[in-house]
């Protein structure tokens, strides 16, 4: 078994696919660095990241599949799970043995893997486009927690620089320590690196602007007003907002009078 480690970004998992094809490798266990688990029997090689090695493999799959089956590829690359990047690989082996798009192929394990997962991946996206709750800081910042299943923040981007051009804003990603930062004029990302004695849930810290709490309070009683108890339906309503992301919903804490 040859093990490729690699730096956990989707150009380095390119370059490992293009070191696969370059190298011949049969048997191999593509995994990002943290993950690397030393083997009795195996090989491990540490991936480079290469941008050319990468994109000659991002052309050589779009010559095959459509725009769609590309973004499912990234999708299911930025769902983060166990073993993802193998899936991946067999799909780009299978695409490139049959020289042919495969993406409607459900017969292929690898096929089936990515389609359901870059559903999920997009679901959480939507999700995120939906439930964002920014509050404003006294510097004029709005600012956002979030903590995704997955690592969607490269989707929305697009999403909320288009709908939130006129404001400075800051989406944070809890779970990962790392968000995207808007100043008006572009997106940037931006990491929080923090040590051992720093409390995680304070990692970034800000003071709200004066007018904040009204803002809140105003929304919280208009949620309040348009919900009609007799027609009440809890498992309704958590099929479309799951409970996992209530603890950042403005309206889902308790009333601030």
């Amino acid at each position: 078994m040859q093990t490729l480690v690699y730096d956990g970004s989707f150009e380095g998992w390119l370059t490992a696919v293009f070191d696969v094809f370059e190298y011949k490798f049969g048997d191999v266990d593509i995994v990002p660095g943290p993950m690397q688990q030393d083997s009795l029997f195996g090989v491990s090689k540490t991936v480079v990241s290469d941008s050319i090695k990468a994109q000659r493999v991002w052309t050589g799959l779009r010559k095959y599949l459509s725009a769609n089956a590309m973004k499912e590829i990234f999708k299911t690359f930025l769902s983060e799970q166990t073993g993802s990047e193998n899936q991946l690989l067999s799909y780009a082996r299978y695409t490139f043995q049959r020289k042919e798009s495969v993406e409607q192929d459900f017969t292929h394990p690898a096929v089936l893997y990515v389609s359901q997962t870059a559903k999920k991946v997009h679901r959480e996206k939507h999700r995120m486009e939906a439930f964002v709750r920014f509050q404003q800081t006294s510097d004029g910042l709005f600012f956002a927690t979030v903590e995704p299943d997955f690592n969607v923040l490269p989707l929305i981007r697009k999403h909320f620089a288009d709908r939130y051009a006129d404001q400075r804003w800051l989406i944070y990603d809890k779970k990962r320590r790392y968000g995207l930062y808007y100043d008006l004029h572009q997106v940037d990302v931006v990491s929080v690196d923090m040590n051992d004695k720093e409390n995680q849930e304070n990692a970034v810290s800000f003071t709200l602007d004066e007018k904040e709490e009204l803002y809140q309070l105003l929304w919280q009683q208009y949620f309040k007003s348009v919900n009609i108890t007799s027609r009440k339906n809890m498992k309704l309503h958590i099929r479309h907002m799951p409970s996992r992301y209530w603890k950042y919903l403005v309206e889902k804490q308790p009333l601030l009078l």
